[in-house]
């Protein structure tokens, strides 16, 4: 199987600077299925093309390093041999690594450099025909030209095979390039050589960030990474944009008008210490925070060495991004920093990151979720995650009344989806404690008003003894 990449960029021998591949060598590297082979065809001022071929060994198809044997003499006849797919996929991870992950140490300014680049992949297996092959790539803003190939030009009457011969073109960073054909090169072919489980789920959103939540054909493409194993790629989609996500046009604003109405009485400050106060005397050492938003909790937890991990949980990248910005993570100390890990999910979805943690702390996140998800929030976080304790705290609703500025019947901030009274979170709480074995008290946060009670209210829950988990 061949790709090939070539540039019109001048000097078109750039080309070799950001691959990491002397234009004049030819190149040969060992693969656990094969051979791959790096040279350049032609090499000029104007234009420039290099290559990877993959030389896969089919000998080894055959003993059965290859799990992909859907039928029964898969391993004598099949085109994994001939055609682009998760072999390639592999090889350009590992041959063209530097590349991919956009690095360049000779001239790193053409890293980030805009190239007229087209690649021609020789033989690709689509499945979907063309109108698949356009509707992934050209909204990614490439040119496709598309050859498909009949079974056997001898007997037209056998029909079309699923085989393309493709080329795209597009001025983008080598590393965008790259990283489109990494991904979808199997989604074409929706058949991996690898058994695919929880770790393809961190590679696809590790190599689709920035582009592939938005790309219209984005559940497709999961589908098909994700090899349509149904509990993957659910589990990829609610991570890679999440159901609760904010609109990423909302003015930062908006998201501080519930800090606004609550700053003159320092509301968020007797929150966050209340909550680290709960943390502490549970006496746990792993802690969670889901729903970190801009990494306030966790900058309050990395003062108590007591805290040894933390692991805040958003479906907000861009809130992500902000909160390793607040936090100065690349400029603490290695130590410090270790203990701190920010990672991109849904509270909808069953996540093993989220298990063996001591404590959990869910910080005005439950009134953000849509009622009918709230049982699916439970089983993530109260059966699946299971801390031995939980601090959630909610905003009080009878208390909006004392606030002036705050219309009659609105909420503190518009994307709550409601807010308890303290008797139905009470009544709420009170049930989730009973069904998955846990004890729950509750504590008020803020003045407390002689009528309407505090502002915000906190539950502190403890796993029964002797309940499993």
């Amino acid at each position: 199987m061949l790709l090939s990449i070539t540039t019109t960029h001048r000097p078109a021998g750039d080309l070799g600077y950001l691959l990491h591949k002397h234009p004049d060598k030819f190149q040969s590297f060992d693969l656990s299925f094969g051979t791959a082979h790096a040279y350049y065809p032609e090499v000029g001022e104007e234009r420039c093309t290099a290559c990877l071929l993959l030389d896969v060994d089919a000998v080894g198809l055959v003993r059965g390093r290859n799990p992909d044997q859907d039928f029964l003499l898969a391993q004598y006849v099949n085109d994994r041999p001939y055609v682009a797919s998760s072999f390639l996929s592999v090889a350009v991870a590992q041959v063209f690594g530097s590349a991919l992950q956009g690095r360049c140490k000779d001239r790193p300014e053409l890293v980030t450099t805009p190239l007229p680049l087209e690649a021609r992949l020789d033989v690709l297996p689509v499945r979907g025909g063309e109108g698949f092959l356009r509707a992934v790539f050209e909204p990614l803003g490439y040119e496709i030209e598309a050859v498909r190939h009949p079974l056997d030009e001898r007997f037209p009457e056998w029909g079309e095979s699923p085989y393309f011969s493709v080329t795209i073109r597009r001025t983008t960073t080598l590393s965008d390039l790259l990283t489109h054909l990494y991904v979808l090169v199997p989604v074409f072919d929706a058949r991996k050589h690898y058994f695919v489980g929880h770790e393809e789920i961190e590679k696809l959103l590790a190599k689709g960030e920035g582009w592939l939540a938005r790309h219209p054909a984005k559940d497709e493409i999961a589908r098909r990474f994700l090899g349509n194993r149904p509990s993957l790629y659910r589990l990829a989609l609610s991570r890679l944009v999440g159901d609760e996500e904010p609109d990423e046009d909302e003015p930062p604003e908006t998201g501080r008008a519930e800090e606004r109405l609550e700053e003159p009485i320092s509301l968020n400050d007797q929150r966050l210490g209340a909550v680290v106060a709960a943390l502490r005397a549970s006496g746990a050492r792993r802690v969670l925070d889901l729903g970190c938003g801009e990494g306030k909790l966790i900058r309050e937890l990395l003062k108590d060495r007591q805290f040894e991990a933390i692991l805040g949980l958003d479906v907000s990248v861009r809130t992500l991004e902000i909160a390793t910005r607040r936090l100065k993570l690349e400029r603490l100390p290695e130590v410090q920093a270790e203990r701190v890990k920010l990672i991109h999910g849904s509270l909808m979805y069953r996540d093993k990151r989220l298990d063996g943690f001591d404590a959990a702390a869910v910080v005005e996140v439950v009134e953000h979720l849509d009622p009918p998800r709230l049982r699916a929030f439970e089983r993530v976080l109260f059966e699946f995650a299971r801390p031995g304790t939980v601090v959630l705290t909610t905003p009080n609703r009878e208390f909006n009344v004392t606030w002036e500025t705050l219309p009659a019947g609105k909420f503190r901030h518009p994307h709550h989806r409601f807010e308890w009274t303290r008797h139905e979170f009470q009544a709420w709480a009170t049930g989730v404690a009973g069904r998955f074995g846990y004890e729950v008290r509750f504590l008020p946060v803020g003045q407390e008003h002689p009528e309407y009670g505090p502002p915000t209210q906190m539950g502190v829950f403890q796993k029964a003894d002797g309940a499993g988990g």
